[in-house]
């Protein structure tokens, strides 16, 4: 059964810079980059060296600690390159594309019907298991577990965050055909978060789902705020989260018999000329993409959004998650006693020399400048103004700090991932790196509980 789900608790950050709903063509790409980093907790191991032919789907590395999850190329061509760090640790497998695309044909299959097992080793053989994310720990989801429920979310809410109404419109297809496989992998339901404005909505349609319609500030659109409204999560339950987008790369094995990592990304950012989207696939690089698209050079290009993507460069890549890019200005200048004069142009959650709060539909150009350095906690409230799960969120941070696993139970880790701690980030007059801390809290957890 659906249900309105009112979220007060947020912050909605304007900025500059938002994607127009066009797609353009995008250029041709000669080189894409897997990185392993992408895939939390996962012990990798490769099956390609330099030099070797792949194909599109085609294993590139696998997981040591379940064989039958592989990570698989976005494009058929010769590995040209495999960046090593410390201990031999695989950083980057670059590939030079061929200009005609081949791929590995994995069959397609109707997957109404199909036995549990089958569509789970599909989904494994083909790379495409990875697009499935559990909590509790944010990882790539464990196929010998069985999820109780299923959560997507098609209401983006992030900064400069793309449209799935507009980018998903004319794949719906794809779409059910991945829900119709999912719905085979759970004896729960599979809820699906719209924003609440959108009154014909194309995702009403759909089969084997529950729709919820969001109300509120970011991070309304986070799966974390749907799980915590509908069916949170207790010790030793485990749920399922999938981003929109890789819907349609899972429904498109089945239609098709194809791994196509094909994702409409928006190009967004202050310091992009002309934002709107292209259609590109998984790694992809950005040099290529971005090539005469930016004002400026001063730039800090970050693949994501600007609260939890990475910051890639202009030698980076697209990275396997994401169906963003945004750019912004770079904040390497800095304001004498710029922490003491009243400012008009900075986005605040306090009245305090900042006027942000006189202007609510004003957007504004920000840059990466933090205003100041880590320091210890302090106790301001802020946090919870911007947190809308029913955990106390500077206690958490703090029992993640200390390593108290009993604690950190108690308070609410298995809810939670790093992302949904991204805003009280940007709001902490401490500066401190909460994702990075929720993180290692969570490393920690997995380690010790499993």
């Amino acid at each position: 059964m659906s249900k309105l789900i009112r979220v007060s608790k947020g912050l909605d950050i304007k900025l500059k810079g938002a994607a127009k709903k066009v797609i353009n063509e995008s250029p041709m790409i000669e080189f894409f980059t897997v990185k392993p980093s992408d895939f939390h907790s996962i012990k990798t191991k490769l099956v390609k060296k330099t030099g070797d032919l792949v194909k599109a789907g085609e294993a590139i590395f696998y997981n040591k600690e379940c064989e039958e999850m592989k990570f698989v190329s976005p494009v058929s061509g010769e590995v040209v390159e495999v960046v090593y760090g410390e201990r031999r640790k695989v950083l980057e497998v670059k590939i030079k594309a061929d200009e005609d695309q081949s791929y590995l044909d994995f069959g397609r299959v109707n997957p109404v019907g199909l036995p549990e097992k089958e569509v789970i080793s599909r989904l494994l053989e083909s790379g495409c298991w990875t697009f499935i994310k559990q909590r509790p720990y944010d990882i790539i989801a464990d196929p010998s577990k069985k999820p109780k429920s299923i959560f997507i979310s098609m209401h983006g809410t992030a900064p400069l965050a793309p449209s799935y109404e507009f980018v998903l419109e004319d794949k719906m297809r794809a779409v059910q055909a991945a829900l119709n496989a999912l719905s085979i992998l759970t004896d729960g339901e599979i809820h699906i978060a719209i924003n609440h404005r959108k009154k014909h909505s194309i995702f009403k349609d759909l089969h084997y789902v529950n729709i919820h319609k969001v109300s509120g500030p970011h991070p309304s659109g986070n799966v974390s705020t749907l799980i915590s409204k509908i069916d949170p999560i207790n010790k030793g339950e485990v749920v399922w989260t999938i981003q929109p987008q890789d819907l349609v790369i899972i429904g498109e094995l089945f239609l098709s018999g194809k791994y196509q990592a094909e994702k409409t990304i928006a190009i967004t950012g202050a310091m992009v000329k002309e934002p709107c989207y292209y259609t590109t696939k998984i790694g992809a690089s950005l040099e290529t993409l971005l090539k005469g698209k930016l004002t400026g050079a001063n730039a800090r290009v970050i693949s994501g959004n600007v609260l939890t993507g990475n910051n890639e460069g202009i030698k980076g890549s697209l990275r396997h998650y994401h169906d963003a890019i945004t750019v912004i200005p770079e904040g390497d200048d800095y304001e004498i006693f710029g922490w003491l004069k009243p400012v008009a142009n900075k986005v605040s959650i306090t009245r305090s020399f900042t006027f942000s709060w006189l202007f609510p539909k004003r957007k504004f150009n920000l840059n990466t400048n933090t205003n100041g350095e880590e320091r210890a906690f302090v106790i301001t409230g802020h946090y919870e103004k911007v947190f809308p799960l029913d955990i106390y969120p500077m206690q958490l941070l703090k029992s993640c700090l200390y390593e108290d696993l009993d604690e950190m139970e108690s308070i609410g880790m298995y809810e939670v991932a790093p992302e949904d701690f991204a805003l009280t980030e940007f709001v902490c007059i401490s500066k401190q790196p909460h994702q990075e801390i929720v993180r290692k809290g969570l490393d920690l957890m997995l380690k010790e509980i499993g």
